[in-house]
């Protein structure tokens, strides 16, 4: 598990929602994730980034090929019966009172909106945006188990992950999804550490039964690290309203440390940078830095 002090860690990583730039070309987006979540790696391991080879999979552009929101009022309505459908029963894991929980069926969406960020003191419209974000990527990604956007974003991780046979794969978010799926359907090359940040892989009736594969078991179903990575961390913010429910322990079997750990920045429980440069996510990678 020891790396020689001179060779880089080779990291490939895997985003969540909200990347996708319509406006740039794929190569310059994954250079400049791949520099920024490098510098956020390197600024919470208080090394510089030349210990880090990251390589970044750009998979956004597979579930990003219709119209894109551009505000408010574009973020009013979650149009997709799917989308809606995965927003209910997140509200209802958030223990959501159940107008609000069946409403996100028919109601504007800003009402669910408005109930999330008044439990998590959040600012509404911003909320309202990443709701719409999200959840329409999700529904996009999850809407069938052959779907030919599943099927691309999963090729973009597995991929990268061959050409540049990583030590280590980190993944945020939805992208913890894509990476579990890509993991499970491509056996090699090995990757000694999957490490996961505000996960909602073990969501009920939204995220959980859709992974394929499916969890399985006679008592209770569980999902399962996937047999390419040595070891599995995760890692979640205790008010992330996107890792729930907590302790993907519960649902999934062999990972190593389940770990929750405050990482918000004026409430920023869910960003990405907040998770790479927390103390718990330098204290994971420390030990495969060697010297």
């Amino acid at each position: 598990m020891r790396n020689s002090a001179s060779q880089p860690l080779s990291i490939v990583a895997v985003h969540g929602v909200g990347y996708y730039d319509r406006r740039a070309k794929t190569e310059q987006v994954r250079a400049a994730h791949s520099t920024h979540w490098t510098q956020h790696l390197a600024d919470g391991l208080a090394l510089p980034t030349s210990r880090l080879a990251v390589d970044f999979a750009y998979y956004a552009e597979a579930l990003n090929t219709g119209p894109m929101a551009q505000g408010p009022a574009d973020a009013e309505e979650l149009e997709d019966p799917l989308a809606r459908e995965l927003l209910a029963a997140w509200l209802e894991e958030l223990d959501a009172p159940q107008p609000v929980a069946q409403g996100a069926l028919t109601l504007p969406l800003r009402y669910a909106a408005s109930w999330v960020a008044t439990k998590f003191s959040l600012d509404g419209q911003l909320t309202q945006l990443f709701i719409h974000l999200f959840f329409r990527e999700v529904a996009t990604y999850l809407c069938a188990d052959d779907d030919p956007a599943r099927e691309a974003a999963r090729k973009e991780v597995a991929t990268r992950i061959a050409q540049h046979r990583p030590r280590v794969v980190i993944a945020h978010s939805l992208g913890t999804v894509v990476a579990y799926e890509a993991l499970h359907a491509q056996p090699d090359p090995p990757v000694e550490l999957l490490l996961t940040l505000g996960s909602p892989l073990a969501l009920p009736h939204a995220v959980f039964d859709r992974l394929t594969p499916r969890p399985t078991g006679s008592l209770e179903r569980r999902g399962t690290r996937p047999d390419s990575v040595a070891r599995w961390v995760n890692i979640a913010d205790p008010g992330d309203p996107v890792a729930i429910p907590p302790r993907l322990a519960r649902a999934f079997d062999d990972i190593a440390l389940d770990l929750t750990t405050p990482i918000h920045v004026a409430f920023g429980f869910h960003n990405a940078k907040n998770y790479l440069a927390c103390a718990t996510t330098a204290a994971t990678l420390g030990p495969y830095l060697g010297a």
